[in-house]
């Protein structure tokens, strides 16, 4: 346990968590349930954003007090909203200009990830779920973009399945940095003991 770098740990594993199982539940509300009319999907779209633009101003604010990573967290937020707003005021029900905001956001949310994934952690696991979720959020930017050639239910259900990728490699992240981090803890734990043992011991000579 006590090999494990604290520097390393992400100690806002709950936004992860929290994040994952709202973007998994809407991708699910996507893929089976029944939202036909283009208005109401990027209505309900454009609340989910700013409803986790709202999740990631929380980390920020959290992370801030600790004074790590809130940076990050910032820049997610911004870009939820941004994409938020833009969907509310300048897409409404122009399923073009609907298609390139949100291909563009998915996409920078991808190249985001790549970058965390390779600069801004060193943790193995968490690199990979980094790099992978990003990867698969520029392949899927692409596919949004096209998705214009086909019928609305077609992107529908394109946003649905990359929601739910979200989902679960964001709850993936949290739970692992969670174990870590009580690892983390149990490790000091250990070794604040250990150095009370040899205190004691010293006295006692």
């Amino acid at each position: 346990m006590a090999h494990i770098n604290r520097r390393y740990i992400d100690k806002h594993w709950f936004v992860f968590i929290i994040r994952g199982i709202l973007a998994g539940v809407f991708g699910l509300l996507l893929l089976f349930g029944g939202l036909m009319d283009l208005e109401g999907v990027i209505a309900t779209i454009s609340i989910f954003l700013l409803v986790m633009g709202i999740v990631d101003s929380a980390g920020a604010l959290y992370n801030s007090t600790k004074k790590r990573g809130w940076v990050n967290s910032v820049i997610d937020a911004l870009i939820d909203v941004i994409a938020a707003l833009a969907l509310l005021f300048f897409a409404k029900s122009d399923l073009v200009m609907s298609l390139i905001i949100i291909s563009v956001y998915v996409f920078i949310s991808g190249v985001i990830d790549i970058f965390h994934g390779f600069l801004s952690t060193v943790d193995p696991t968490d690199r990979f779920i980094r790099i992978l979720t990003g990867v698969l959020g520029c392949i899927m930017g692409a596919v949004i973009l096209n998705a214009g050639n086909f019928e609305v239910m077609t992107f529908i259900r394109f946003f649905g399945v990359y929601m739910i990728i979200v989902g679960v490699t964001s709850m993936i992240y949290g739970v692992h940095n969670n174990s870590q981090n009580i690892e983390d803890i149990v490790a000091r734990k250990e070794i604040k003991k250990k150095g009370t043992k040899k205190k004691g011991g010293k006295k006692a000579k």
